[in-house]
């Protein structure tokens, strides 16, 4: 007559079972966590470090799918509206003022500055109409030119070159447009990729000074910092405060890092927006050595 097993003894055998599961997928987790380089991202705002992540989700994950991208479609026109926005707004702040070429298009910038400037605008075709010719007056181009004057998004030109296109029903962006998509990095990102077999773990924190204090939870067990700054930044503004920064603002978050956190940890030092530097440096306006000043333990050499 054969034994009966016991239930309690079946419940604690399924727990045993239960029990080596969950250790064996720990053991998994904690080699794969050991194998993994985290890499933190940290930078001034607007330094592009958004940018990274979405150039690394391109390069080694799976990019963004036809969903992801027409969800961008909103922040692309957004981008649109604060560009020509702050262009148009611009025009008469500076010193010397600019004025339009064409003073009867005068109506276009009344209709950016009151109505476009509306928290629920919903991007009718005028306002596409408008901004496609406020783009070709000269006094709008000239008043792009001196951007360094105020505060202007990178993507600015990119995208106003671009209204033709994203105005139309059946838009979506390119992968070029969500790399270029200027969109205000607020509390913490990451993305997980792989090269050559080699993991990677990389944190996207918001780089305004409010988001500064965010930063402190990501220190532990980071394999590097990846320091970002806008080499093409030299003769900018800070937005909200307006005044010249330069690459000063970087250099003090950096020092700022340095005497809290970074004597344990390597540090990679990012130079982006070099081609933005580069159209910079071609055109001439601003001359690197005008703002030396700015650091004055880096002396220029230009050639």
């Amino acid at each position: 007559m054969g034994c009966i097993p016991h239930k309690e003894d079946e419940d604690a055998k399924n727990k045993r079972e239960a029990n080596k599961r969950i250790e064996k997928q720990l053991q998994k987790d904690k080699q794969l966590y050991r194998a993994t380089h985290r890499l933190l991202l940290l930078g001034a705002g607007e330094s592009g470090k958004s940018t990274i992540v979405k150039q690394m989700r391109i390069l080694h994950v799976n990019g963004f799918g036809t969903d992801e991208k027409r969800q961008k479609i909103e922040d692309i026109k957004k981008n649109i509206r604060d560009a020509i926005l702050t262009i148009t707004g611009a025009m008469s702040t500076l010193n010397p003022p600019i004025s339009l070429e064409n003073p009867r298009d005068q109506f276009r910038v009344d209709y950016i500055q009151d109505i476009a400037s509306q928290a629920d605008f919903d991007y009718p075709s005028e306002f596409y109409e408008h901004t496609e010719i406020l783009w070709k007056d000269q006094g709008v181009v000239s008043c792009f030119e001196r951007s360094n004057e105020y505060q202007l998004i990178d993507c600015a030109k990119y995208f106003l070159d671009k209204v033709h296109l994203i105005k139309m029903p059946d838009y979506t962006p390119s992968e070029q447009d969500i790399l270029r998509c200027r969109v205000l990095t607020s509390g913490i990102f990451e993305t997980k990729f792989s090269v050559d077999k080699v993991n990677f773990h990389m944190f996207d924190v918001g780089g305004q000074r409010d988001e500064r204090r965010k930063w402190i939870q990501c220190f532990n067990d980071v394999t590097a910092i990846i320091f970002v700054t806008a080499c093409s930044s030299y003769n900018l503004v800070l937005r909200k405060i307006q005044v010249r920064i330069g690459s000063r603002n970087p250099w003090n978050l950096l020092k700022y890092l340095e005497q809290r956190w970074l004597r344990t940890i390597s540090v990679i030092l990012f130079l982006n927006k070099q081609d933005l530097l580069k159209e910079k440096v071609k055109a001439g306006k601003s001359k690197i050595e005008d703002y030396s000043q700015i650091m004055p333990d880096i002396q220029p050499h230009m050639t």
